[in-house]
């Protein structure tokens, strides 16, 4: 794949406004469930693992000794404790939960970094990224795809500064994590709120109307019934995205749509893991503690021989 090529693909994903989608588009960034399975201590300890260390990598547990399922816990245990003083708190636990959860981000980074990271400095300048990124791109002033991808430059610099806190147009690797990926970090919140608004707002009004919201999602193609899901979301907007009932979304309206507040699934988590586990009832954990505990974190070849007995039992 080209550098043209890849553009186009990453477009599709920055500039929706190029694209009239015939399905369902998804615009609504929700925090993703800790495990498909259900949570069920009294049967297993299967939610618990994918929740504490994703399920890709709870996997890689069912393998291990109990003996080795502890010394792995107790090297994350001492990850996890952020200060070094010895406890994990909740806060620690949710982060570490939130981590892991989202390793695919942090690894999506990794992959990027070594692209952008041009000269090698442990830092990517703004420079670098347009280099990497467009190129000689910028060079062709009518190219033959349909892009604008100066356009594209200048909404992604625009992107990149308010990521880089500091200012200095060069970003550490938290910062192009959250340049890649604002929807995670609150301080970003805004700008995805603003480019989700310019992508849908047709009319350059500042606000989102009802037909704009649906032909966001859905294009006719001259098809005279809508769908149900459409008519559904045309319910959806007048009575519950357009707050006020002034017919057009602001950005505040736009903001609970895009970015609602949900229910903090890994804090519920790491209260229960530290409730479960909290033998003096402290509120908070020692890795002795976590790891007499460790069947509840992780799995190991004893656990899940034990589950296999109680599914053959149940047959």
């Amino acid at each position: 794949m080209d550098l043209r090529q890849f553009l186009m693909c990453l477009s599709l994903c920055t500039v929706c406004a190029l694209s009239k989608p015939t399905e369902k588009k998804e615009r609504v960034h929700h925090e993703p469930q800790l495990s498909d399975k259900p949570h069920d201590d009294a049967q297993n300890f299967d939610y618990d693992h994918d929740a504490f260390l994703g399920a890709e990598e709870a996997k890689t547990f069912d393998q291990l000794t109990p003996e080795e399922s502890k010394e792995r816990l107790g090297k994350i245990v001492s990850k996890i404790d952020g200060d070094k003083d010895g406890f994990v708190t909740v806060d620690e636990l949710k982060d570490w939960i939130k981590f892991a959860q989202k390793r695919w981000i942090y690894e999506d980074v990794e992959r990027q970094w070594k692209g952008h990271d041009l000269n090698e400095d442990g830092l990517v300048s703004w420079e670098e990224y347009k280099n990497a990124t467009y190129g000689y791109i910028l060079d062709d002033p009518d190219p033959d795809d349909g892009f604008n991808y100066k356009q594209m430059m200048m909404r992604d610099e625009r992107r990149f500064k308010i990521a880089d806190k500091d200012g200095d147009l060069i970003a550490t690797k938290e910062e192009f994590t959250a340049f890649l990926h604002p929807e995670e970090y609150d301080y970003m919140k805004d700008i995805v709120v603003q480019e989700t608004m310019e992508d849908i707002d047709k009319n350059a009004d500042g606000f989102i109307d009802l037909e704009e919201y649906i032909g966001d999602m859905y294009s006719h193609d001259g098809n005279a019934d809508e769908p149900e899901w459409v008519k559904t979301e045309r319910e959806q907007f007048v009575e519950f995205r357009d707050k006020n009932h002034d017919g057009k979304m602001d950005k505040e309206e736009t903001k609970d749509w895009i970015l609602p507040s949900d229910y903090d699934h890994a804090e519920a988590e790491a209260r229960h893991l530290v409730y479960e586990s909290d033998q003096n009832k402290d509120g908070k954990l020692t890795k002795e503690e976590i790891v007499d505990k460790y069947d509840l974190f992780v799995g190991s070849q004893a656990t899940d021989f034990g589950e296999a007995l109680v599914r053959h039992d149940e047959f």
